[in-house]
């Protein structure tokens, strides 16, 4: 019984690794792209460069769905 709720521990550990690590690459992916974007001029950039600098989950997600999906079309 002990070697199983070990087990469920171990994989449910690794599990929250692979999300979190996930999670770093995609927001370095978004961060370099926004970086990297010569469509933002001005001070655009540096608001989205600072806003996935300090919200770093919501930002990459709001600027994947916001303006990448804008340049994309």
């Amino acid at each position: 019984m002990f070697a199983v709720g070990l087990l469920l521990v171990l994989v449910l550990w690794l599990l929250g690794i692979g999300i979190g690590f996930l999670g770093l690459i995609f927001w370095v992916w978004m961060l370099i792209d926004c970086a990297t974007d010569k469509t933002l001029e001005g001070t655009d950039k540096i608001v989205w460069i600072l806003i996935l600098i300090f919200l770093p989950v919501l930002g990459s997600i709001i600027y994947f769905f916001v303006h990448r999906s804008k340049r994309a079309k």
